[in-house]
């Protein structure tokens, strides 16, 4: 079955030097940098929504390029549509980055698409990446089950407002911005705080300062921000 093409445009800073782990996310990171590199491990990851599981399947997949291999990235999330079964057909790229795998879970042909997706991979000497926000262990198909547990099992963790706080500074600095406390904290009090959703602000804020060369300040990004504004956590 022909391979469903995606034009994916791959975001600029879906980077593992754009990706900031932290003390508790270190491990996991280091592991999903080692799938890229010869007989590379198989890493299953885990984690809540906007602890960075899609930015780490990019990145391994822009590295994986860069060092001349085959890679794609397939967001499961956004397949639900197409029937899942047709997973049998993702063959083909040296490192394959499944994301959102527990949409598969429960639905019993998805599952079983899957189970047959490991073993092609696995016989084609090919690396296969996973992310999920459920453990393996919620998988139906006890033979799918099995084969997701015997990867390798990385686990991460949503940062903390300190380490998030850090995180802006760092990336607004990069651009040549500065974000105060005051402006910190009216973001995090007005807006959820999930880091992909506040680096995606701060892109805003940048291309709005930029084209009115303003200064960051609390007026400025509630006047920017207000139309959009997604009220507090």
């Amino acid at each position: 079955m022909q391979q469903i093409p995606l034009d994916l445009q791959w975001p600029a800073r879906q980077r593992f030097e754009y990706f900031h782990a932290g003390a508790a996310n270190a491990a996991a990171l280091n592991l999903v940098r080692s799938t890229t590199q010869p007989a590379g491990p198989w890493v299953f990851l885990q984690g809540p929504s906007g602890s960075g599981r899609t930015h780490l399947l990019m990145a391994a997949c822009r590295q994986a390029m860069d060092q001349g291999q085959t890679a794609q990235y397939i967001p499961l999330r956004g397949l639900r549509d197409q029937p899942l079964e047709r997973l049998r057909s993702f063959t083909g790229a040296k490192l394959l980055a499944l994301d959102d795998l527990d949409v598969l879970f429960g639905d019993g042909p998805a599952e079983h698409a899957l189970f047959d997706l490991y073993n092609t991979c696995r016989a084609a000497g090919d690396t296969l990446l996973m992310a999920s926000l459920q453990a393996p262990m919620a998988a139906q198909l006890p033979d799918l089950r099995s084969r997701l547990r015997s990867c390798t099992q990385a686990r991460l963790q949503l940062l903390d407002d300190t380490a998030r706080r850090e995180v802006l500074r760092r990336q607004a600095a990069i651009r040549g911005l500065e974000l105060d406390d005051s402006v910190l904290d009216w973001l995090f009090h007005h807006h959820v705080r999930d880091l992909g959703t506040l680096m995606a602000l701060l892109e805003r804020i940048d291309h709005a300062a930029l084209a009115e060369q303003r200064r960051i300040t609390v007026p400025f990004i509630r006047h920017l921000l207000a139309p959009s504004s997604e009220g507090k956590l």
